[in-house]
């Protein structure tokens, strides 16, 4: 499958746009731990855990799983491929980790806090409230550094396809017209 240009460039705004937001997101998120767990104050613990927990119920999940789709479909949808080259493998690994993490550790954790503190207990573990954002946040800032290097060239996969293709262009000869000495002439 091939996207036409236009659902290519469509799809990468899609793309770019909701891992910025994740990023954007999980940035106010660290904001809102660090606040929540530097302050004397019960009651802005509180609101900074309620508002984590408003942020990760509504959109931390929806952009989460955008992101994932949206370069799932590039992927599959461009030449880049999803297993040709390391870096767009790595990227999709790691998303769909981070996606999960979200799904299945940060919300929990902050739904825990939330409760604690609406209890009025103080936060006794403040680690488990700030660590979900910054190992989110390094992973996405990985991402993104990968995004615009490229490293790490072609994936075994990648190679032999390659590989692949190169013997078939040889078999086939060139698509261009030959040269005939005779014909050409000086330009200049």
């Amino acid at each position: 499958m091939k996207l036409s240009r236009p659902a290519r460039r469509a799809t990468l705004v899609v793309h770019v746009t909701a891992a910025a937001g994740w990023l954007g997101l999980t940035l106010g998120l660290l904001a809102l731990a660090f606040a929540a767990i530097t302050t004397d104050s019960a009651s802005v613990t509180e609101a900074a855990a309620r508002s984590m927990k408003l942020f990760a119920d509504w959109l931390v999940l929806p952009l989460a799983l955008l992101t994932l789709l949206s370069g799932l479909l590039l992927s599959l949808g461009t030449p880049w491929g999803l297993a040709r080259h390391r870096w767009v493998y790595t990227k999709f690994w790691l998303t769909l980790a981070t996606t999960a993490a979200s799904a299945f550790a940060l919300r929990p954790g902050i739904n825990d806090t939330v409760a604690t503190v609406s209890a009025g207990d103080p936060v006794t573990d403040p680690t488990g409230l700030i660590a979900g954002p910054i190992v989110s946040l390094s992973a996405y800032l990985f991402m993104t550094v990968i995004s615009v290097l490229k490293p790490w060239g072609l994936t075994r996969r990648g190679r032999k396809q390659r590989d692949q293709n190169r013997r078939g262009q040889n078999r086939r000869g060139s698509a261009h017209k030959p040269v005939d000495a005779k014909v050409m002439r000086q330009t200049a």
